[in-house]
């Protein structure tokens, strides 16, 4: 499994997944422990799939401190806008920038192409 696939989508979840998987491991470690080659290669799987469920716990609270502390630093006006407030006519988040930082000049639209020009000219 790639590594960053693994970081992907919600830590919390994959942790008890691996934690899940490492526990059975550990019971089947146990359940074949006569034999001593199995018991080592079981009781090796256990201890990665454990230890990558820790890490990924921890992982898991990391990011969500760190969301949060951004979520504090971050004014409640970009906030408003990232989560789809609606504020109006301009409710996008450039426009809020401008109506708040002063620039209320109209920016330029897209140049229109000669196939546009000559379409127009002539009409459909």
């Amino acid at each position: 499994m790639d590594f960053r696939q693994l970081l992907t989508g919600d830590p919390g979840r994959s942790s008890w997944l691996y934690l899940g998987i490492g526990t059975v491991s550990l019971l089947k470690a146990l359940a074949v422990r006569n034999d001593r080659t199995r018991f080592r290669r079981e009781l090796l799987d256990a201890a990665l799939f454990l230890g990558v469920g820790l890490a990924l716990r921890k992982y898991s609270t990391l990011r969500a401190e760190k969301r949060e502390e951004l979520r504090e630093s971050v004014p409640d006006w970009v906030l408003a806008q990232l989560e789809g407030e609606p504020k109006g006519e301009g409710a996008g988040l450039a426009a809020t920038a401008k109506q708040r930082f002063g620039g209320t000049e109209p920016e330029p639209g897209p140049k229109s192409s000669i196939r546009t020009r000559a379409k127009g000219v002539i009409g459909d």
